[in-house]
């Protein structure tokens, strides 16, 4: 590894953790209040446009960081990426007080180019340590997703009442809100030290890198992807339909969320300990599990499908952190940045294939339909990921 002292560990630790944490405060609020202004701008048949947006322009950021990142650094590249995210949120503002629909989803394409910039810090962050901390280290900052999945959803109220009191459109108080955030992530981007030694090269025994290096975390990571939007996206729908309302549906996709970031450093741990390929099964086993609840209870929403939930967000959490620890420890350097980016590039391009794929099983066979197919996704890549070394 590097010669990069303590402080300057630390100091970068907590740029990448802050600006992951705003940047998922960005996100979550300008998605939720996008998908609101043009649902009713343009009819709820419009309202996924803006998830759409925002997962094509964190997949296209996060290839276009993996290629710039060996030749420019992780301050500049992040910096940029951030400042981008920024004007996307500026644009997305002024859109949202005018109530017009195609600058709202430029903005919120440009917020997602800077947020796929920011989870690639996980993998820099593992940079920093040596391979037996490496999972400990991007779990860190994989958990800083926790304060955007909190705080986004909690600011909405308060920011809708701070705009309407200005006169202003309510829903451009989130959208306000995605503003500060995006500028608070590319100035702790600044403080990311200028100079940074390179990660160490894996050791010459590993030999080079075989395609099933990269083709196993990446079909994972996929799969959970597919699995745990194409779940979550149909379960708000699947309690509406049996009469519940906003507050079982929030109820329900908090105990979701908790799952997906609140036991990141867990996740890192037992990477570390058992390492990446062991974390990587031990999550697709959760997500089976998951969806085999989701089927049975698919309508107990105090019991069944909050464990379900919790479970789908924990299993997608292990296979993601268990995923990119491997990329992170068996990748050569010259290579690393740019696979990490197209990996994290092919996962986001799922989500959108599972959000609109999703909506035609529930039409289909209903929720129960999801979750087979779910549970089906999430067992196919034990196929691909049995072990026949040590590691």
């Amino acid at each position: 590894m590097g010669t990069l002292t303590v402080t300057g560990r630390t100091r970068s630790m907590a740029a990448l953790f802050a600006g992951v944490a705003l940047l998922n405060t960005a996100t979550v609020g300008l998605s939720t209040a996008a998908t609101l202004i043009v649902a009713a701008g343009s009819g709820p048949g419009w309202s996924g446009l803006p998830s759409v947006a925002s997962v094509l322009g964190t997949a296209a950021g996060a290839l276009g960081a993996g290629l710039l990142l060996p030749r420019h650094g992780r301050r500049r590249v992040l910096a940029s990426g951030y400042g981008v995210a920024l004007a996307g949120a500026l644009i997305a503002f002024a859109a949202a007080l005018a109530t017009s629909v195609v600058p709202l989803l430029l903005g919120i394409l440009l917020v997602g180019v800077g947020n796929g910039g920011a989870q690639l810090s996980r993998y820099l962050a593992a940079d920093l340590f040596p391979d037996e901390q490496r999972g400990r280290a991007l779990s860190i900052v994989v958990w800083g997703g926790t304060i955007g999945a909190l705080a986004g959803p909690a600011l909405m109220a308060p920011a809708a009442d701070v705009a309407a009191g200005f006169g202003r459109p309510s829903l451009s108080g989130p959208v306000a809100v995605a503003v500060l955030a995006t500028a608070g992530a590319a100035l702790a981007a600044a403080f990311l030290p200028r100079h940074v030694p390179p990660p160490r090269a894996p050791i010459a025994a590993r030999g080079p890198v075989r395609p099933a290096t990269i083709a196993r975390p990446l079909v994972a990571m996929v799969a959970a992807q597919l699995t745990m939007v194409a779940v979550m996206t149909m379960t708000p729908v699947q309690l509406q339909n049996h009469g519940h309302g906003l507050d079982v549906v929030g109820w329900v996709l908090g105990a979701h969320l908790i799952g997906m970031f609140a036991l990141a450093p867990l996740s890192g741990r037992i990477a570390d300990r058992w390492g990446p390929r062991v974390t990587v099964n031990a999550g697709l086993g959760v997500l089976a599990v998951a969806t085999a609840t989701a089927l049975a209870a698919p309508t107990a929403h105090t019991s069944g499908l909050p464990v379900a939930l919790f479970l789908l967000g924990y299993g997608w959490n292990l296979v993601f952190v268990g995923g990119s620890a491997q990329l992170s420890r068996d990748l050569a350097p010259e290579t690393r940045s740019r696979m990490q980016g197209t990996v994290d590039a092919v996962v986001w391009s799922a989500s959108a294939l599972a959000g609109l794929g999703s909506g035609q099983l529930f039409a289909g066979g209903g929720y129960g339909l999801v979750a087979v197919v779910g549970g089906v996704l999430a067992l196919l890549p034990l196929v691909l990921l049995v072990p026949r070394d040590g590691r």
